[in-house]
């Protein structure tokens, strides 16, 4: 079976190295270009890029596979490509760039697509951070048959996963990218023999994952801690949760709730091992910091490096 790959960041490289291994027949793979990145923002390539290109791989990377607009001709040689493969399946997994119909349909057997969610929940980008925010006990991975809509697509494959009570978006990302690298090499098979049978998502328990933004950082003390201590889970590795301190933005990594009160943003405890804050429920046990261009440090590091001399914190 010839398979076009199509994906960008770590989650999708484990697919990719799985379906290498399984000795899936892979002549080419689509990521996105290349962006700066790190201190010296200099150009790096994605993880998909740099495996596919160690084990022998084309690659290509258009910026849009849209036909009309800027990168018309880039997108154009990508079907052309395509076309010239005749491709039987193409296995996308966090690409990053929407698929139009010209792409949907030409392999014979579509696009099957890697999400980070029991669908039809969290439908969208970012399904495990959301998950997390959300609160929800139970995840997991679909593999489904893509079609024009936003991961609206036939269910193939599903397998649930427990979010635990510590998962960041970094450890639950981490076991579900293994759990779908596991998945599409079975579809695959399963494909290959027939016995995939194609469900239908239900239309109840439809939401979407809309995009992480870098605005949802700056932590709020009027919401409940709990509340709080679910987005630092879900904002670890990025964007990271920041509050405000003597004209700093300090990132806060971990926390947890404690059943004590008071203003919100009022500092109750801020000795030793102990950093607490009050929240509009409750309040919040900060347990990693970070200081602009610092490291990540536990609270002891922290308060020695810099003592606390307000009471009082802004509230967002």
């Amino acid at each position: 079976m010839r398979i076009v790959f199509a994906g960008t960041p770590d989650f999708a490289c484990q697919a990719l190295a799985k379906l290498h291994a399984a000795g899936f027949d892979i002549p080419l793979v689509m990521t996105q270009p290349d962006r700066p990145a790190g201190r010296g923002m200099k150009l790096q390539a994605s993880p998909v890029k740099q495996f596919a290109q160690a084990n022998g791989m084309a690659v290509i990377q258009p910026h849009s596979l849209r036909l009309d607009g800027k990168y018309a001709d880039e997108a154009a040689g990508a079907r052309t490509a395509l076309e010239a493969l005749q491709p039987d399946l193409m296995v996308v997994a966090a690409y990053g760039l929407i698929l139009p119909e010209w792409a949907l349909t030409l392999p014979r057997l579509g696009c099957l697509n890697i999400h980070a969610s029991l669908l039809p929940r969290w439908r969208g980008a970012a399904p495990i951070h959301r998950a997390i925010e959300a609160g929800d006990l139970e995840t997991g991975l679909t593999i489904m048959q893509m079609d024009r809509g936003l991961d609206t697509g036939d269910m193939l494959l599903i397998e649930r996963e427990a979010i635990r009570a510590d998962d960041t978006t970094a450890t639950l990302h981490d076991r579900l990218a293994e759990l779908g690298a596991k998945l599409i090499v079975d579809a695959i098979e399963q494909a290959a023999a027939g016995k995939l049978t194609p469900v239908k998502q239900p239309l109840e328990g439809v939401c979407y994952a809309h995009k992480i933004d870098k605005s949802e950082a700056a932590i709020d003390w009027t919401e409940p801690a709990a509340d709080i201590a679910r987005r630092v889970r879900a904002f670890d590795p990025f964007p990271g949760c920041t509050f405000e301190l003597e004209g700093e933005a300090v990132k806060l990594w971990s926390a947890s709730v404690l059943p004590a009160s008071g203003q919100p943003g009022e500092v109750l405890r801020a000795q030793g091992d102990s950093l607490v804050v009050a929240c509009g429920k409750q309040a919040l046990s900060l347990h990693v910091l970070q200081r602009p261009g610092g490291r990540r440090q536990n609270v002891r590091e922290f308060l020695k490096a810099r003592p606390l001399s307000v009471v009082q914190l802004p509230l967002a």
